[in-house]
């Protein structure tokens, strides 16, 4: 079956039905030959990067735009104008496997005319990019309700975090220290010729300089290594886990962060609580691979203690809220399709809603660390910002630590800083 046509299916799942990527793929690779499925998802993921920019591109080249009934034909023209502008693919095969695509999406009528615009690009392309040098969907290729979120939250930064949200992702690896140690496993990796190197703001990252398939990685399945950013890696280590503590994880799944806590100390009694019962499962499938205890579950709303609180209060708690995920662009670039501004205020509802009652379960003295993959301040400081106001019995533990930017409240890692992901931090102590 046409590569290019299996693109459109996908992306049609996200663009005009709101699915996820991953989604989208789990649902079309269902009936796609598994040599394929690289291929289609380095398009979609480029096509979904670049979206806003291809979008600009094609608008250029069109001389009105193309009916409601044939937007597949309009995401049929960006695969192809992502193949000419970003993938290393022959032009003529990619102008000529485009067009062949129109074929299986019974749009016949559209073979000449896909075929005229792509080769129109090909003849203009120095020329429309000149043209479009001004314009910032062309040049950042973010919606303009984010873009301008952004550039209001970080004026300073925000072309820095734009760029950043635009490159792909790196592999990032989690070494499992009950297991092995960090300096071990990368004498593994180069054993293998897979050069990496270490993340040094982390314990145990490692960040591989080219990606690959997991099933390549030494020692994977026997739990030797996570994949996780090393944005991600900072949780456990703030926390700090100590011998005997209880420990409660709020919003657990999939449970890299879970794990984590117990490759630093396994002698802990873990709490997990997920309201997605399929997404806790993973926690679970996770803890088996990794080879560690066995932890209390719960498929539960955090926010509803009389679904899972037994009332024994917790010496620490990891709250690592629902958000908008502004700060993991590069790894999820539906991101910018998905997500609308609108978003944002129930998302901040939720978490002021997690984070007062999760707090009712902390002992004195207790610590709470407030995590988000956020970039956004009115998900991070300002909902703690606006709890201190209520709540006399916390203070704001500052984080003593040479990553990140310090916050009004807390500590912000930029998107690309550290070469890491987006992520936020602060540590609410109970008086």
């Amino acid at each position: 079956m046409n590569s290019r046509f299996i693109c459109v299916q996908v992306l049609k799942k996200v663009v005009l039905q709101g699915h996820s990527l991953p989604d989208a793929f789990a649902a079309v690779f269902l009936k796609t030959e598994k040599s394929q499925q690289p291929f289609i998802q380095a398009i979609c993921y480029g096509v979904c990067r670049y979206y806003f920019r291809l979008r600009r591109i094609a608008i250029s080249l069109l001389e009105k735009p193309l009916k409601e009934k044939d937007k597949d034909i309009f995401l049929l023209i960006l695969i192809g104008l992502y193949q000419l502008t970003d993938m290393a693919v022959a032009a003529h095969a990619a102008v000529n496997e485009t067009v062949l695509a129109t074929k299986p999406l019974k749009k016949i009528w559209a073979k000449n005319f896909v075929n005229a615009i792509l080769r129109n690009y090909q003849r203009r392309s120095a020329e429309i990019q000149k043209n479009l040098q001004e314009d910032p969907d062309f040049l950042f290729s973010h919606p303009t309700w984010l873009r301008e979120k952004i550039q209001q939250a970080w004026p300073e930064q925000s072309t820095a975090i734009l760029m950043a949200n635009n490159q792909q992702a790196p592999l990032v690896l989690r070494v499992n220290l009950q297991k092995n140690s960090r300096e071990h496993y990368l004498q593994r990796l180069q054993e293998k010729s897979i050069t990496a190197q270490i993340i040094p703001e982390t314990t145990g990252g490692i960040v591989l300089t080219v990606a690959l398939d997991v099933h390549e990685l030494p020692g994977f399945y026997a739990g030797d290594v996570s994949v996780q950013d090393g944005a991600a890696q900072m949780a456990a280590s703030l926390i700090n886990p100590q011998k005997g503590e209880h420990i409660l994880d709020a919003c657990a799944a999939p449970g890299g962060k879970t794990a984590h806590l117990l490759e630093l100390q396994t002698d802990i009694k873990l709490t997990a609580v997920d309201r997605d019962e399929s997404r806790l499962q993973l926690v679970k499938e996770n803890l088996q691979r990794l080879e560690l205890p066995a932890i209390e579950c719960h498929a539960k709303d955090a926010a509803n203690l009389t679904e899972w609180w037994d009332g024994k209060k917790f010496d620490k708690i990891l709250l690592d809220v629902p958000c908008s995920a502004s700060g993991v662009i590069r790894r999820h670039p539906d991101i910018k399709l998905l997500r609308r501004a609108e978003d944002i205020l129930a998302l901040v509802t939720m978490q002021k809603k997690l984070l007062q009652t999760v707090w009712q379960t902390l002992k004195p003295g207790g610590l709470l660390l407030y995590s988000t993959c956020s970039i956004f301040p009115d998900e991070n400081c300002e909902v703690l910002s606006d709890f201190f106001e209520y709540h006399a019995d916390c203070k704001e533990e500052k984080i003593a630590v040479d990553w990140g930017m310090d916050c009004p409240i807390g500590k912000q890692i930029l998107p690309g800083m550290h070469g890491m992901d987006g992520f936020y931090y602060a540590i609410l102590r109970k008086c």
